[in-house]
């Protein structure tokens, strides 16, 4: 579902209650553990952390207006996602994370090249995602999306 959330706070009000706790303490895990350079804001109608154009002025190479985007995630239908471009830009990290994800969690890892789904709210690995959103600084994502956009 989509959101026409103005903040991060009008997002999480939005969405159905039974989400609400879940989502503001992913909000703050996040938050607690994410490298200096990155800005948290609205990007694509969901909780977005960027690099803002004050620390990278190209912004993202599809539209130069906008923040380099990093990690985000949204309230679904069926369930909450997780995005993050780092999983999808560094294999190391991906095999890292899916290493990791069954010492957190009982479920099967649901996850595309970028995204995580959790159906359930209470499977939702804080800890670990705190952990993902510390090994990733700024200055590396930036280094790492400059060298695939040159590969293109």
């Amino acid at each position: 579902m989509q959101y026409e959330a103005q903040s991060p706070e009008d997002y999480i009000s939005q969405v159905p209650e039974e989400r609400q706790d879940s989502l503001k303490k992913l909000r703050q895990v996040i938050k607690d553990n994410l490298p200096n350079g990155f800005e948290e804001g609205m990007q694509y109608k969901m909780i977005g952390y960027y690099i803002p154009h004050s620390v990278y002025p190209d912004g993202y190479h599809c539209d130069p207006k906008t923040p380099l985007p990093f990690m985000s995630f949204a309230s679904q239908k069926n369930s909450v996602n997780l995005y993050h471009s780092g999983i999808y830009a560094n294999p190391e990290l991906q095999k890292w994370f899916v290493t990791e994800y069954p010492k957190h969690c009982k479920r099967k890892l649901d996850m595309g090249k970028s995204c995580i789904r959790f159906k359930k709210m209470d499977d939702i690995p804080f800890e670990l995602i705190g952990e993902l959103t510390r090994k990733m600084t700024a200055k590396e994502w930036i280094s790492i999306y400059e060298t695939v956009i040159k590969k293109k």
